[in-house]
């Protein structure tokens, strides 16, 4: 019989397992919101990155220059292609990772049009279609606040709208793939901003 020390080594392999930690063939997703494109904005529905965004975006760029990163994919508006291009050049573009439709009220606040179930169907059939493509690999995917949230809130296995969280400018969120498994394994890491 193994000592008490072995047993709970044993255990915490066990326990990393189930949340597909050092699991071969688990793809790595980082989960990125875009970078600020709201600061001094004069422009509308598809905006590009604020001075402030672009150094979010280099400081996250220099951050994921140290690791061994297989692809980088983003929505196709132009803040997340932005910041997914200064992290490197060869990005695939997916619609399926665009930003939850809303609009915005005349109080100031965000009407959201699209319902959860949609950004949640759209949001696995992406995710899952990378890490099914890059197996074993960590993939960048850069999208949106709002979206991000709906998923990552699924993957988390809480009903929309319980999650409270709100994914900062460039924050990166990791989720663990591997068949139809998902583990969140970090939220909101905004190290490389500090």
């Amino acid at each position: 019989m193994a000592s008490g020390p072995e047993r709970m080594t044993e255990a915490m392999r066990s326990l990393e397992a189930a949340f597909l930690i050092g699991v071969e063939g688990v793809t790595e997703v980082w989960l990125v919101r875009h970078a600020d494109c709201y600061e001094g904005m004069s422009e509308g529905a598809d905006p590009q990155l604020s001075p402030l965004g672009r150094k979010q975006a280099e400081l996250l760029a220099k951050r994921v220059r140290r690791l061994n990163v297989t692809a980088i994919y983003s929505s196709p508006y132009r803040r997340a292609l932005e910041t997914a291009r200064t992290i490197g050049d060869d990005v695939h573009v997916d619609d399926r990772l665009i930003e939850m439709e809303m609009e915005l009220g005349d109080d100031g606040a965000l009407n959201f049009k699209e319902l959860p179930a949609s950004v949640i169907e759209r949001m696995i059939a992406a995710i899952d279609d990378i890490a099914h493509a890059h197996p074993g690999g960590r993939v960048i995917v850069v999208a949106h606040g709002a979206a991000m949230i709906v998923f990552l809130t699924h993957v988390i296995r809480l009903e929309p709208g319980h999650l409270r969280f709100l994914p900062y400018f460039t924050s990166v969120n990791v989720v663990r793939v591997l068949g139809d498994r998902q583990m969140v394994g970090t939220l909101g890491d905004t190290a490389h901003l500090e």
